[in-house]
């Protein structure tokens, strides 16, 4: 196959995987022109440049042995932009090493860095790793790359542009001089050509001669949608195609959750993926998808680099990529290892020329055309009904009793149409699409446009398809207990309304959206099933009823007049209703003169010149009772409070209890002295030192020999004039 053999452990691995017939990449760096040489190659995605690295340094860090030996500090490091190409490309040389005994670590962002460093400790042949992580390691001194035989950069120009030069550098610069370093990339920019200049010697530069191949292997579709049609473009996709799985890629975060919601609710299984999910997170959602739990993923341009999922056929750009770079690598996740995939681009009016400028720039040709419609999903349903395994297989002895004993009882057309039923409740319902003609309906370049259809030439409006059809004919209302204050939508409420009352879309009229309730039209020969399905408890929780009233009766507006005031609480309006203010009758009585004019004018008042000007004198001032009037301070007159008078009124404290102390006991000996005293009376000392009784009784006013009776110290105030 190749002018330079493949080392024996991986060519009996290749054999194993059935890995027969090498791609044109793989075969390039294989040539004894490549061996032991630095490589720059230029290869489409998909293209098997994991493999093509992985045999291209096998001579390099395995030279003529069997097995690699003991693992000490790794011989080989691989770099990748993102956390799930890393993971894949370890899985990929998992497998292709296997029987070279070869040891790998991965070393990503989002994972525990200490157990990476554990796994480095305990040695490694081959590292994986993204650039961040990897210089964190090296700087911590857990990766040592003393040893280093081979550099691979894969993907180097994504790399470049999510920002990783400067980690890019300081791993080479660490790396050993003399290592190899192979550098894959999809582009060749001029950064990346930069880069090969400083890191590579004498670099041999690879162009996969498979680009021609590899976009035959992808048929590239254009679809013109209206600018309100783009989500239901994506759903008729994803029905017509029936890929085992597929990817649809949006631009942002944002788009990328509201789109997965949309897929979901309307009864695909889909995951999404984007920048703001960890790593425990993103592997999960890759975990179903390979399980086959999930057939569809939604995602963003970095986080579906370099995603590799079993089965790929249908490839989705909800929204169009900014450059043909990111074109090809969303487009090269399907047809790979020379299985075919679709690559579809949803294109509104207001981006067609920008959709014809990226196919040109990409190098490749796209079919334009429409989204599938409704019927035509609905036929492709008939025929894969048809072969689908539950009629084309032999049913088995048991079955075959069941199929007798029911035909015994159940007419052949009530069981075949049954069975329908059932294979038809496991798909997602069609959207209806409109017929309208669009702008144009080919690519066109600025010098061969045509001219638009003048407004005379086109047929009158009524006579044109409308874009949507709705339910015409006697409708019945019915009322959904969510509103504006539920954040209710008709972008969820039309589908959850299909899905629920088992109806088309054309079946559902005028939706009116109201504060807390939603009202909405159903016609009038699908009521009674759409009333009996609503009843069954589903996962959204809104309940559905029947509006009274005949078919195609409006239901009547609420009447607010008798609307209670007052603010609402927990059980209902607080207050009493509103009545407003009685009518009041002019009466005639007691006319009075106008002033200025002199006429006379009913009103219930008497006139201004009846009326006293000083206001009318009112009750006396009664207080409280005073009994007998009581003399001023100033004059010794008595007062009668019921209280004795100042005069009569002592001036000092009222006696207290007298002081008896403590009681008394024994005499004691006193430790310093060693005399006795008798505590059992009290005592005082006096100014002389003198033990004196403890005087007992009221205080009097004045001063004793002991100091003032009242026991008050005198202020003494600052001169404030000095």
């Amino acid at each position: 196959m190749t002018d330079r053999p493949i080392p024996p452990p991986l060519a009996r691995a290749l054999a194993a995987r059935d890995y027969n017939e090498l791609t044109a990449v793989q075969i390039a760096v294989l040539g004894w022109d490549a061996d032991e040489r630095d490589l720059l190659v230029s290869a489409r995605t998909g293209s098997g440049k994991t493999v093509a690295y992985g045999l291209g340094i096998a001579g390099t860090i395995l030279g003529e042995a069997e097995s690699l030996g003991a693992a000490a500090a790794p011989v080989a490091l691989i770099v990748a932009p993102t956390r799930e190409l890393a993971l894949q490309v370890a899985r990929e040389f998992d497998w292709l090493y296997a029987q070279a005994g070869a040891r790998i670590t991965a070393c990503v962002g989002g994972m525990d860095p200490r157990a990476e460093r554990r796994q480095l400790e305990q040695g490694a042949h081959i590292v994986v790793g993204t650039p961040g992580r990897l210089r964190d390691h090296i700087e911590r001194r857990a990766l040592d790359l003393s040893n280093l035989k081979a550099v691979v950069l894969d993907e180097a120009d994504e790399m470049l542009d999510l920002g990783f030069r400067e980690d890019l550098e300081f791993i080479l610069n660490k790396a050993p001089p003399e290592r190899r370093t192979l550098l894959f990339s999809a582009t060749l920019p001029r950064g990346i050509v930069a880069l090969a200049k400083t890191y590579q010697r004498d670099a041999l530069r690879i162009e996969s001669s498979d680009g021609e191949r590899g976009h035959a292997d992808i048929e590239y579709r254009a679809i013109r949608v209206a600018p309100n049609e783009v989500e239901p473009a994506v759903v008729n996709l994803l029905r017509m195609v029936d890929a085992p799985s597929a990817l649809v890629f949006c631009n942002t975060r944002d788009a990328v959750r509201h789109l997965c919601a949309i897929l979901t609710e309307r009864g695909f299984q889909a995951v999404y993926l984007s920048g703001e999910l960890g790593q425990g997170e993103r592997n999960k959602a890759l975990q179903s998808l390979r399980d086959g739990r999930s057939r569809i993923c939604v995602a963003t341009d970095v986080a579906a680099r370099g995603i590799d999922l079993p089965d790929l056929g249908l490839v989705i750009h909800a929204e169009l990529p900014n450059d043909p770079e990111i074109l090809q690598h969303r487009s090269g996740r399907t047809g790979r290892a020379g299985r075919k995939g679709i690559s579809a681009l949803i294109v509104p009016p207001a981006k067609r020329r920008r959709a014809e400028n990226l196919l040109a720039e990409a190098g490749v040709e796209a079919k334009w055309g429409r989204a599938p419609s409704a019927d035509e999903i609905r036929a492709q349903d008939r025929l894969r009904f048809r072969a689908d395994p539950i009629l084309t297989e032999p049913p088995d002895e048991e079955d075959r009793a069941m199929g007798e004993a029911l035909l015994a009882d159940v007419p052949a057309a009530d069981i075949a149409a049954a069975l329908a039923r059932l294979y038809r409740s496991r798909l997602p319902v069609p959207e209806e699409m409109g017929t309208a003609p669009l702008e144009r309906e080919g690519p066109q370049s600025r010098g061969d446009r045509t001219e638009r259809m003048d407004r005379g030439d086109r047929a009158p409006r009524e006579d044109r398809p409308p874009r949507m059809q709705h339910a015409s004919g006697p409708v019945v209302w019915f009322r959904a207990d969510v509103g504006r204050r539920n954040k209710a939508d008709p972008k969820w409420l039309l589908p959850m309304l299909c899905r629920r009352g088992k109806v088309q879309r054309t079946a559902i009229g005028a939706i009116r959206i109201l504060d807390s309730v939603t009202e909405f039209e159903i016609a009038a020969e699908e009521a009674e099933g759409f009333a009996t399905s609503v009843k069954r408890a589903d996962g959204d929780d809104v309940h559905i009823e029947r509006i009274t009233g005949e078919a195609g009766e409006r239901p009547p507006k609420r009447d607010f007049s008798d609307k209670p005031r007052g603010k609402p609480t927990g059980e209902g309006f607080k207050g009493k209703p509103f009545k407003g203010k009685p009518f009041k009758e002019r009466s005639a009585a007691s006319p009075r003169d106008e002033r200025s004019s002199g006429d006379t004018r009913g009103f219930d008042k008497p006139a201004f010149e009846d009326r006293p000007f000083a206001k009318p004198a009112g009750k006396p001032f009664k207080g409280k009772p005073t009994g007998s009037f009581r003399d001023e301070r100033a004059e010794d007159r008595p007062k009668s409070f019921g209280k004795p008078a100042y005069e009569d009124r002592p001036f000092g404290k009222p006696a207290g209890k007298p002081f008896k102390g403590k009681p008394s006991g024994p005499p004691r000996e006193d430790r310093a002295e060693g005399t006795t005293k008798d505590f059992s009376k009290p005592h005082r000392k006096g100014p002389g030192g003198a033990d004196k009784p403890q005087r007992s009784g009221p205080v009097k006013p004045g001063r004793g020999p002991d100091g003032p009776s009242t026991g008050f110290k005198k202020k003494k105030f600052k001169n404030r004039d000095a």
